[in-house]
């Protein structure tokens, strides 16, 4: 196949691999076709529909590198879901009547587009899956190759998102300083909320990364430099049973005898509860695009201090939110060497005129490949039976109880 004009887009919630993957892309196309143009829809979908674009120029072709140095996305990001109609009427991106594939395989035919790659997570691949269905039904000749992005790491089949390693890192970076806030009051309560609306591998993978930092460090007890007053004392994560009565007392203990109680808590965890709560007061939940429930709108961290505040006698409360500080991070050394592996597939996939999303698939082998877009899919659950999670919660005292949901 000849490809003469590639576009690229980031689309969804931020994570610390879109600027480095955009540059990634365009450092190998401009490695192996020079000659190739490249364009970039400006904030995902959104520039797709509405025409706005970038052309790719010499300087940023030569100086691409440069973007591996840097979190958020070049290019833009926005939630759009081409096949909800209803909600790109009322955003003015298609008119009445229109249908958003038709308008956006339009646009890409105007545009000279050989080549969609997708930077995104399930939502925004799985949106690159209806358009790529699309295409090959209307006999459009255009291939499209996404790769997978997410914090939660949690897209069906792929092994590893990129960007969740180092949101991970970052989500422990940020609770290094917050959990030092456990000597600002007597019997302080932190409750660290970390991103995660359906699985807990954030939250999970983060505080694992911070109970390994906690055991390199050296402690002054006789100055009251305890150990276990930097301790993670709870993890709690969609995958797992939440009885709050039966925390509340074994956290009360932990609050006698240590003074204060660190919890890190997945946004996910205990959504059910809650949105029960609301609708029981005749509430409902606002809703995204995708038909998520805005969780930013239900303030899960908050409705766990006012469960356990009481319950634990706590002097103060404090609820803490680490999702756009890892979120819009750099890669690390682990998620760039992802990175690379991933760019460098995408670019030959596309230029051998394949399609599908980038990653290694738990249903092959591990295997990096291009998986069909048909086998994307969300909401993957985090395992919670993995050796290293076990000793995660060893540590917390806490007993692994899979939710029922889950």
């Amino acid at each position: 196949m000849t490809v003469k004009r590639v576009a690229l887009l980031t689309a969804g919630g931020y994570a610390p691999c879109l600027s480095s993957a955009v540059g990634g892309l365009i450092e190998r196309y401009h490695e192996l076709v020079p000659d190739v143009e490249i364009i970039a829809y400006k904030h995902g979908y959104w520039g797709l529909l509405s025409g706005d674009k970038i052309v790719i120029d010499d300087e940023v072709r030569a100086k691409a590198g440069l973007l591996h140095n840097y979190g958020g996305s070049p290019i833009g990001n926005s939630r759009v879901k081409l096949t909800n109609t209803a909600d790109l009427v009322g955003r003015g991106l298609i008119q009445e009547g229109e249908n958003a594939l038709e308008v956006a395989a339009s646009k890409l035919v105007a545009d000279g587009v050989d080549v969609l790659h997708t930077i995104g997570g399930d939502d925004t691949n799985t949106t690159a899956a209806d358009l790529a269905k699309y295409l090959h039904d209307n006999d459009y000749d255009l291939q499209v190759v996404g790769l997978p992005k997410t914090i939660d790491n949690d897209i069906v089949p792929i092994r590893q998102s990129l960007g969740a390693q180092s949101a991970a890192e970052q989500t422990s970076v940020f609770a290094q300083n917050i959990v030092a806030e456990h000597g600002s009051n007597p019997r302080m309560l932190i409750i660290h909320e970390i991103m995660g609306r359906a699985c807990g591998y954030l939250t999970a993978q983060a505080a694992e990364y911070y109970q390994q930092w906690h055991a390199k460090q050296e402690w002054l007890p006789s100055i009251g430099h305890k150990a276990e007053r930097w301790d993670v004392h709870a993890v709690f994560l969609p995958e797992l049973a939440l009885d709050i009565d039966a925390e509340a007392e074994r956290l009360k203990t932990v609050m006698d005898e240590v003074g204060c109680v660190n919890i890190f808590l997945s946004e996910g965890a205990g959504i059910p509860e809650i949105v029960a709560e609301m609708q029981a007061r005749g509430e409902e939940p606002e809703k995204d695009p995708f038909g998520h429930v805005k969780i930013d709108k239900i303030n899960p961290g908050q409705w766990f201090a006012d469960q356990f505040s009481a319950k634990l006698g706590a002097e103060k409360s404090m609820v803490q939110k680490s999702g756009y500080f890892s979120r819009s991070a750099k890669a690390n050394a682990a998620d760039l060497r992802l990175i690379k592996s991933m760019t460098d597939l995408a670019v030959q996939v596309a230029l051998e005129g394949g399609s599908g999303v980038i990653g290694h698939d738990e249903g092959n082998g591990n295997v990096l490949r291009a998986i069909e877009f048909e086998r994307i899919a969300g909401h993957k659950a985090f395992d919670i039976s993995q050796p290293w999670f076990h000793e995660v919660m060893e540590r917390t005292g806490q007993k692994i109880v899979a939710s029922g949901s889950h």
